[in-house]
C-alpha cells in the first residue's frame, strides 16, 4: 500500500465522518438546479455527498482510492436507505465506459499534483457531450489561509492547489457557466473548518 492511500485511509478509519455527513454546500446548490441523471463522485472519501445525490433521485457512482472510505460510505448509504455503485481503485484500473455519465462532482478531488491534469482529462473522456462538470477546490491562494489556520484543511503545496487557468486549460472543451474564485467559510466535519480560498467551476461539456 503506497503511503498516500495509507494516508487517507487512516484518516477515513475513526468512527467520525472527518469531512462530516452533510452534503457541500456548493454540490448541493448545484445539483437542485439538474434534473436527476447519471453522475460520477471522483476521490469520494466516505460518501456524504455521493449519498445525498442518491437521495435526491441520481444515479450514482463514485471512486477513491480508500478501502476505509468506501466502508463507510455504504454504511451512509444503507442508513439513508440509498444505493450506490462505488468502486475501489485508480481511475485507469476501473471499469467506467467512455460518455457513460451526465455530470461528474469534483468536490475536494486533490490528487497528487503530477497527475491532477490527466485524470481531469481522463474524467472528461467519461462524461457525455453537454454534461456537466460541478468543480469546488482549495486554490493556490489557500496557502495563505491553511498557514495561518491548520484546521480549514487542504492540501499545503502549491502544485496540488488550482488556479482558474488551469481549470479552463483542463478543461478547454467546456462552454464555462461560472468559474470563480472566491473566499468562503467552511464547516465540515473535523478537517474543513474555517476560511478558506476555493475555485468553484461549472460547465458543460461542447
Amino acid at each position: 500500500m503506497n503511503n498516500w492511500t495509507q494516508r487517507w485511509d487512516d484518516r477515513y478509519k475513526s468512527v467520525e465522518f472527518a469531512y462530516g455527513e452533510e452534503p457541500n454546500n456548493y454540490l448541493k446548490e448545484q445539483l437542485e438546479k439538474l434534473n436527476p441523471a447519471s453522475i460520477l463522485f471522483p476521490a469520494e472519501g466516505e460518501g456524504r455527498n455521493a449519498i445525498f445525490a442518491a437521495k435526491i433521485g441520481w444515479d450514482v457512482s463514485a471512486f477513491d482510492i480508500s478501502e476505509e472510505g468506501r466502508n463507510k460510505a455504504l454504511k451512509l448509504a444503507e442508513a439513508n436507505d440509498v444505493s450506490i455503485d462505488y468502486q475501489v481503485g485508480e481511475l485507469e484500473t476501473l471499469d467506467f465506459e467512455a460518455e457513460q455519465f451526465d455530470t461528474i462532482a469534483l468536490i475536494y478531488a486533490h490528487f497528487p499534483a503530477e497527475i491532477k491534469s490527466e485524470i481531469h482529462q481522463q474524467l472528461n473522456k467519461l462524461l457525455r457531450k453537454n454534461g456537466i462538470i460541478i468543480f469546488e477546490a482549495f486554490s493556490k491562494k489557500h496557502l495563505e489561509y491553511v498557514t495561518k489556520n491548520e484546521k480549514v484543511g487542504g492540501p499545503k503545496d502549491i502544485e496540488s492547489l488550482f488556479s482558474i487557468e488551469e481549470i479552463k486549460a483542463d478543461f478547454l472543451n467546456y462552454e464555462i457557466i461560472e468559474l470563480e474564485e472566491k473566499e468562503i467559510e467552511l464547516n465540515e466535519g473535523l478537517f474543513h473548518n474555517g476560511t478558506g480560498s476555493v475555485i468553484r467551476f461549472v460547465g458543460r461539456k461542447k
